[in-house]
């Protein structure tokens, strides 16, 4: 087993334990009376995101550098022969994801490049399975699965106007003549995107590889660089030994990949440089050299640059040939993949889930001490009733019935409140809602068509983005009236009645308008360097604004869902305690009528709170407890592992 396929496993059972462990804490919760639909909901979008919780790595080098192969070694090596296809020349025509979704059976689909047609993006064809041409696949044969992954190599042949309005062909680039045919047809591939449904046991845990088209579809295929190469968790640049880094390899690297965390450049076939005629020492040296240049080059550390034959680490594995697979150099680039990516992502996702959890658990504390405070305080009440006369009794039913009018008076200014917060939470969604969102599209796009000269579809795409960021902007502002409000609802029953509240759980929409600020500018760095846009680059444009679109209405949907959700438990520790509050200031009035009426005696009244405080000290020790190992699942580390021999 490799540190990769090993620390992934350690990765899924981590997710598992936490999920375990929330499981839990949840039943416990149901069966103590102090669970809250909020609560719940709240526990069950965690899980849900630890369960569909995804890591992707994108491979993405120009053709014949060794991808396809590469992916083999790594993930595949098991199968005993190649699964990807792997020749010279282009194997991989468009861009490919390998993924496991368990509601369908193996297969491939493939989106027809005919689609490029049309104003939608491949998102948005992800929807629409009448679409695809689905293939299925037989994962009991390797040579049927091979034979299978082949439909990504497969090209078609068009003519140069339907190249163009595809965005494929731009007549002014200097080498657009090579790629015409002696009858005048240029070659296209004949699927614009790929998506394989394979129950390898990595995908099984959410892991997504992507296998990239050569460097000419970075610039073409927005899906690519909208999407899939920027929100990668690791980006695997790889680069050929023997010829080092290109014009357009420095040009992809700068514009779509660039250095930062999980991103990798690997220098494949040095097999290519191991020649009998040469010491180890020499041949050490040369790689050396070139890993040295490779770095310089790309401003890149030479620790991110990893020299392998991925070709000579697929034969060692597959005929587990130990020393051929330490010469490959696989196990050094498979351990630093295993080391930096996913304990990585495994702090995002913690960092994610533990101020949450922290919010639950510190809510359902609140819950369980005001329960103990008002027992113990019914208890006092009922020890300081020894050997006082009917007038005491009385007069403490009066205080208690005083207590409960003053908190009735408060809970209907209550409703004063929430008529505001209702008002305010819709007002969130006039500049946040999807229909907004489509109105601008639809505008933008009206624009674009529209507009005869460059400067005006960038104005018009610019407009498109200001208006955006504008709309989250102001139901941002609304958020944070909500917000504001409720803190003084927080404060003002914690001061007159008591209740044990923190501050309300805060929220913003930065971030959204962060992702929105990162789509403009990956959409400018392609368009904005020529002054004068021709025809091919108008129409790659409109492609990428449909991308654009798509991408833009995935964050506000979630922006949406994010909204939703915190305005739904905004408001519930305060509703928590405000139904435990009332249940005990009911509890006490009935304890205090039954010993007036001298229906129960007051020492078995008595002896009746210290069993019942007896009980609650025994559910908050094991909430506490349910708490340390729900903490205990979420801060555990993954195993040290150590470099393959």
């Amino acid at each position: 087993m490799s540190n990769l396929v090993q620390k992934f496993q350690e990765y899924s059972d981590w997710r598992k334990g936490v999920v375990s462990a929330l499981e839990q804490y949840r039943a416990w919760i149901h069966g103590s009376d102090m669970a809250d639909a909020a609560s719940d909901q709240r526990i069950g979008r965690l899980m849900e995101r630890l369960v569909d919780d995804k890591l992707s790595i994108a491979f993405v080098a120009e053709f014949s550098r060794g991808k396809s192969e590469l992916i083999n070694a790594i993930f595949f090596a098991e199968y005993g022969q190649r699964i990807l296809p792997s020749s010279a020349g282009r194997t991989t025509m468009c861009p490919t994801e390998l993924l496991y979704d368990d509601t369908i059976p193996p297969c491939i689909r493939l989106l027809p490049i005919e689609t490029r047609a049309e104003a939608q993006s491949t998102s948005d064809y992800k929807g629409q399975s009448h679409v695809w041409t689905v293939l299925p696949l037989n994962i009991n044969s390797g040579d049927g699965m091979l034979e299978a992954f082949k439909q990504v190599s497969l090209t078609k042949k068009v003519s140069i106007e339907v190249a163009k309005y595809y965005g494929l062909f731009d007549e002014n680039d200097p080498d657009a003549a090579l790629e015409v045919d002696e009858d005048g047809l240029v070659e296209i591939s004949q699927w614009r995107h790929a998506i394989v449904n394979f129950p390898h046991p990595l995908l099984k845990e959410g892991l997504i590889i992507v296998d990239t088209p050569g460097l000419n579809a970075i610039g073409t295929e927005p899906e690519l660089t909208l999407n899939l190469i920027p929100n990668a968790h690791a980006v695997l640049f790889i680069l050929a030994a023997d010829t080092g880094v290109t014009k357009s390899d420095i040009d992809v690297w700068r514009n779509h990949i660039g250095g930062g965390p999980g991103r990798m450049v690997v220098l494949n076939k040095i097999d290519s440089m191991w020649d009998e005629l040469r010491t180890a020492e020499e041949i050490e040296t040369q790689i050396k050299r070139q890993v040295a240049t490779v770095s310089h080059t790309l401003a890149l550390d030479e620790k991110q640059v990893f020299p392998v034959s991925a070709q000579k680490g697929l034969v060692a594995k597959i005929n587990k040939d130990a020393p051929l697979l330490a010469k490959s150099r696989l196990p050094t680039l498979e351990y630093a993949l295993s080391k930096e990516l996913i304990p990585a992502k495994q702090d995002i996702i913690r960092a994610q889930l533990a101020s949450e959890i922290a919010e639950i658990t510190n809510g359902q504390q609140a819950v369980i001490s005001a329960r103990s405070r008002s027992v113990v305080e019914q208890m006092l009440e009922l020890k300081s009733l020894r050997g006082k006369n009917m007038n005491v009794i009385e007069h403490m039913m009066k205080r208690i019935d005083a207590e409960k009018k003053e908190f009735d008076a408060s809970l209907i200014r209550m409703q004063g409140t929430r008529a505001v917060f209702t008002k305010l939470s819709t007002e969130v969604y006039t500049s946040l809602g999807m229909d907004i969102l489509r109105e601008e599209i639809r505008k933008s796009r009206e624009s674009m068509e529209k507009s005869m000269f460059s400067i005006g579809l960038r104005d018009a795409v610019k407009q498109f983005f200001h208006q955006v960021k504008l709309n989250l902007q102001t139901s941002n502002k609304k958020t944070d009236e909500i917000f504001e409000m409720m803190v003084v609802m927080y404060r003002k029953f914690s001061t007159e009645h008591g209740l044990a509240l923190s501050s309300p759980m805060p929220f913003s929409l930065e971030k959204y308008v962060k992702e929105i600020d990162a789509i403009e500018a990956v959409y400018h760095k392609q368009f904005n360097t020529a002054t004068l846009l021709t025809t091919p680059q108008v129409v790659l444009m409109h492609k990428f604004f449909d991308s654009v679109a798509a991408r833009v209405k995935q964050s506000f949907l979630q922006a949406n869902r994010d909204v939703e959700a915190w305005q739904k438990v905004v408001m519930a520790p305060l509703e928590a305690q405000i139904r435990e509050h009332k249940g005990q200031l009911k509890n006490r009035m009935q304890s205090i009528q039954r010993i007036h009426v001298a229906t129960d005696s007051l020492e078995d009244k008595i002896h009746s709170f210290e069993a019942m405080q007896a009980d609650v000290d025994a559910q908050k020790k094991a909430l506490t407890e349910l708490e340390d190992k729900l903490k205990n699942a979420l801060s555990a580390e993954l195993s040290v592992l150590k470099v393959a021999a």
